[in-house]
């Protein structure tokens, strides 16, 4: 493990310098989800502070387990509504934000001695159906709601494109995302962050602005 993280973060650093970007607006979130406590925890001992979960039953496992250890933790899955508790209380971030039930929640259930809950919304740019995220048309009615919430701090936007292979391609949607911020940015609003690439892509995502790049696979190899 310690050999493909060294990769990833030479990778990172390698497209911040072809976009003229310095590597450290580029923050590498470890995509957790299906690996055990002990492999993040050996994430931790090389330098990652940033980890993703899916899934609140594992999740909470492992945040007990390593409840020691200075972590930040992202949950980057879709929310249902019933789930919503757990993440307001034990989570930094929320990547994948879609609908304003689940942010009213959020904010209804975040304990008021944590600071605000960071939240990304997530964007359909294909409209693909099984994936979540708001369409383009409506991201803007979302995001002026989101802002009005009392416990959310709406930070940016997320993606999850469909699967390319050619980098123009990937950059191309990425440039969609990086477009949409800009107009919000322009209307009014303060977003820093561009949640986008995963380890098939992320290269493509730094070259177009991303300040979170989603990487499992690269860094822990496949999950089994």
């Amino acid at each position: 493990m310690p050999e493909r993280l060294q990769a990833v973060r030479d990778r990172i650093a390698a497209a911040a310098a072809s976009a003229g970007r310095n590597v450290d607006s580029v923050t590498l979130l470890a995509v957790s989800k299906g690996q055990p406590a002990e492999l993040i925890r050996a994430a931790a001992a090389a330098g990652l502070a940033d980890m993703g979960e899916s899934y609140l039953a594992e999740a909470a496992g492992k945040m007990e387990a390593l409840a020691d250890l200075p972590l930040t933790w992202h949950f980057i899955g879709r929310l249902q509504a019933n789930k919503t508790r757990h993440v307001a209380e034990r989570f930094a971030w929320v990547h994948g934000l879609d609908r304003l039930k689940i942010a009213e929640r959020l904010s209804a259930q975040r304990p008021y001695h944590a600071p605000a809950l960071n939240v990304c919304i997530q964007v359909s740019l294909a409209g693909e159906a099984t994936k979540g995220g708001v369409p383009p048309t409506e991201l803007p009615e979302l995001a002026a709601a989101v802002t009005a919430l009392p416990r959310l701090a709406l930070r940016g936007l997320m993606c999850v494109p469909p699967e390319e292979t050619d980098p123009a391609r990937q950059r191309a949607w990425f440039a969609k995302l990086r477009t949409l911020q800009e107009s919000l940015n322009a209307g009014g609003l303060r977003l820093d962050s561009l949640s986008m690439g995963m380890s098939g892509d992320f290269e493509a995502a730094i070259r177009e602005g991303a300040t979170w790049v989603r990487i499992g696979t690269a860094i822990f190899g496949p999950r089994g």
